[in-house]
């Protein structure tokens, strides 16, 4: 067998490890955290999110999952992930044009969000008073364009024939996903709980989403089994065990914060 064959049949996940990690991950996950789907969303929230109610949306009288800003920001990289990725294996960055659009999101993004931090102290002066539709939309171009990194590095990592060409390159494509986003927005300023209810679980789920996405890429990258994979069946296991690091890291930064606190409420709560 040659050497390079040799260390990497050796440095592979086992079979079964991964799913009986997840599995077992999961379920001590799911017994120590509150009850219910948005229950179980709070907690993912919980993690990275500081979720302060006056910076959030509620869901009649209940706060969402996550702040204003960070459901922009996991609903929009939901909306890129699932647009980049749909059929696609395209391995590379955004050309220049829609580069320069998505890093117009990413100013706008650190400024509001740098305006909005200084609010919480008396003695500066914020530019203009940050309101929530603003921490939304900024947070929404920030989503899309964590998704338009991610999504190529991950199919340059994982496929053996991802195509060497850029993700985003167009016009067309950056007006389409403006509209989307823009319903999106529209459908969280909306407060229609019919809308509100399966968007907060989703805003959540892609913190999974993307966490498992990296640590996926990471184990990938570990064991030595980049630009191999041909089909998603192939890379199951690597998935699972991506998803399972990323809901160790949720666990252990839930009881971090949960020691800190003593509740899983937001900060300032009470």
């Amino acid at each position: 067998m040659h050497i390079s064959q040799l260390f990497k049949s050796r440095f592979s996940l086992p079979g079964s490890t991964p799913f009986i990690a997840a599995g077992l991950i999961l379920g001590i996950w799911l017994a120590f955290t509150p009850a219910g789907l948005l229950g179980k969303a709070d907690a993912i929230a919980y993690a990275i999110c500081h979720r302060i109610a006056s910076h959030s949306f509620f869901l009649g009288d209940r706060q969402l999952p996550l702040c204003a800003r960070c459901t922009g920001m996991y609903l929009g990289a939901f909306l890129g992930l699932v647009y980049t990725m749909q059929g696609s294996r395209r391995g590379g960055m955004p050309n220049l044009k829609t580069s320069l659009l998505l890093g117009i999101c990413f100013v706008a993004f650190a400024v509001d969000g740098s305006n909005s931090y200084l609010q919480f102290y008396p003695f500066f002066s914020p530019l203009y008073k940050t309101e929530n539709w603003m921490r939304l939309i900024t947070g929404t171009g920030m989503g899309i364009g964590m998704a338009a990194i991610l999504s190529p590095v991950f199919n340059q990592t994982v496929w053996q024939d991802w195509q060497d060409k850029p993700i985003l390159y167009s016009w067309k494509q950056m007006g389409i996903l403006a509209l989307l986003a823009g319903g999106i927005d529209l459908a969280v300023l909306s407060q229609n709980p019919l809308l509100l209810f399966p968007l907060a679980l989703i805003g959540s789920a892609t913190v999974v989403i993307l966490l498992g996405m990296i640590y996926t890429i990471v184990w990938i990258l570990v064991l030595k089994k980049e630009n191999v994979f041909q089909n998603l069946n192939q890379v199951t296991g690597y998935l699972v065990a991506g998803f399972a690091t990323a809901l160790l890291q949720i666990s252990i930064m839930d009881l971090g914060r949960y020691i800190f606190t003593g509740t899983w409420a937001g900060f300032f709560s009470g």
